[in-house]
């Protein structure tokens, strides 16, 4: 049996032994790959009648402790990384306004607060509305635009000093003018 073919025979011991050394899945059969790859590369410098496996499993051994320090040398953080740049807009704000304004909602009147959120939470139609609460439509498409105004009204109060809010305010404002 050639030098070659022992060590297809000891594919299965690298193998384990990889695992020994990287305990994660992914990383065995590249720490194997690597490994026959340096043997085969340097496969005179074997000498014939001494411990194959041995020989591997030194190979394997400095190849992953290799891998281990090159990675650590290896710097991350420069100024045009990608890491360093954000993948997604910041949602803090989002998230504020989101719960100001279900609290606005769960502060409104039973009727008011059922009507807006099976219309436009929801999404249902005017018609079905009316027929789910035994109302008629213009009960239903009052009672939406009043929960409307008043959960707009709340939200305003909060936070006075928001641009936001201000220009809703200046467009109110022009359109009362005219």
């Amino acid at each position: 049996m050639t030098v070659r073919d022992e060590m297809i025979v000891l594919i299965p011991a690298l193998r384990a032994y990889a695992w020994i050394l990287t305990r994660r899945d992914q990383d065995v059969d590249d720490l194997v790959q690597e490994t026959l790859l340096k043997a085969i590369a340097k496969i005179d410098s074997f000498e014939p009648g001494t411990n194959l496996r041995a020989w591997l499993i030194t190979i394997m051994r400095n190849t992953f402790l290799n891998n281990i320090a090159r990675s650590k040398r290896m710097r991350t953080g420069d100024e045009d990384c990608v890491s360093t740049s954000l993948s997604t807009p910041a949602t803090q704000e989002w998230s504020v306004r989101g719960s100001e304004m279900m609290n606005a909602v769960a502060a409104l009147p039973r009727h008011y607060r059922e009507m807006l959120i099976y219309v436009v939470m929801i999404g249902e139609s005017y018609e079905s509305a009316a027929e789910t609460f035994g109302v008629r439509i213009g009960t239903v498409k009052s009672r939406v635009n009043r929960a409307r105004a008043m959960v707009a009204e709340q939200l305003q109060e909060r936070a006075p000093n928001d641009p936001l809010n201000e220009a809703d305010r200046d467009a109110t404002e022009s359109r009362s003018a005219i």
